[in-house]
């Protein structure tokens, strides 16, 4: 469905039963991802959560009105919580996904009951060491141009995003399987001029580390062992600054354990919930 959220139009799925407590979950890739990938995953919770997949602004099927920054993607977030009817919600988000989930779970602190991320990062940092892993890969030899000009935001048209988007998916996964990557390739919606503002303007100036300590809801998070585009050492900074948070690695996974360890993925994020959704215990006498 497609829903008006902050004047764009935004394409929709609801999993789940009314009334059961809501998770968003937002997809990362600005420009490249949508909501397949956490409606796969995130959609496993869809028997105990009613689960809130879409299109960002500008990514996908939704409308492409700017503009493409952190506080609007947030702000679409909260547009789409207050559509569905909640109060607070679980915040979900891998990847780009999750620089959102930490965007707003720090400008809408009181609207997260719990924060689930995976594979993600606080900072900018994470672009020095991806570019370093990407040149050190044994698997294959990176075209540094397309590297660069990916990372760089300067993407001539979608065929050019496509192009380049298929010579760094190879470094993405723990096994490599090249029909796999074309699979990706073929699959992927491509909006450039979407994906050129989140890199270009966004990434340069995204540091929200001094605002983690300020996340007091309880915070999962996950990551892959072999992650080369946001790497262990990102979530184990992210865990280092958000107080009470938990940090689980998944040692035979890249950049998605939760597809590439679906079964252990889905098992610790589900007991997560379980935990920190259950409802305090009353004491005798009250």
């Amino acid at each position: 469905m497609f829903v008006e959220i902050n004047g764009n139009q935004l394409s929709v799925e609801v999993l789940g039963r009314e009334g059961a407590p809501v998770l968003i979950a937002h997809h990362g890739a600005p420009g490249l991802g949508s909501r397949s990938e956490p409606r796969a995953s995130f959609g496993r919770l869809a028997d105990t959560h009613r689960v809130v997949v879409f299109d960002a602004r500008g990514s996908g099927e939704s409308g492409g009105a700017g503009p493409f920054t952190h506080e609007q993607w947030a702000a679409d977030v909260d547009g789409l919580r207050e559509w569905i009817g909640v109060e607070q919600i679980v915040m979900a988000g891998g990847s780009y996904g999750g620089f959102i989930s930490l965007e707003y779970a720090t400008r809408y602190p009181g609207r997260v009951r719990a924060l689930v991320l995976r594979d993600t990062a606080a900072d900018h940092a994470h672009e020095e060491l991806s570019r370093v892993n990407a040149l050190a890969s044994r698997r294959i030899q990176v075209d540094v141009e397309k590297l660069d000009r990916i990372n760089a935001g300067l993407i001539r048209d979608d065929e050019d995003l496509r192009d380049c988007w298929r010579e760094i998916l190879p470094l993405y996964d723990f096994n490599y399987d090249p029909a796999n990557v074309e699979a990706k390739v073929a699959a992927t919606p491509y909006r450039f001029a979407t994906h050129n503002f989140a890199f270009a303007h966004n990434i340069p100036n995204y540091d929200i580390k001094d605002k983690l300590r300020n996340i007091t809801c309880p915070t999962l998070i996950t990551v892959g062992r072999t992650d080369w585009i946001t790497p262990v050492s990102c979530s184990e900074t992210i865990h280092s600054l958000i107080p009470g948070s938990e940090l689980v690695i998944f040692e035979e996974s890249g950049h998605s354990p939760q597809v590439e360890q679906a079964k252990e993925w889905t098992a610790t994020v589900r007991d997560f919930l379980s935990r920190v959704e259950r409802p305090a215990a009353v004491p005798l006498g009250r």
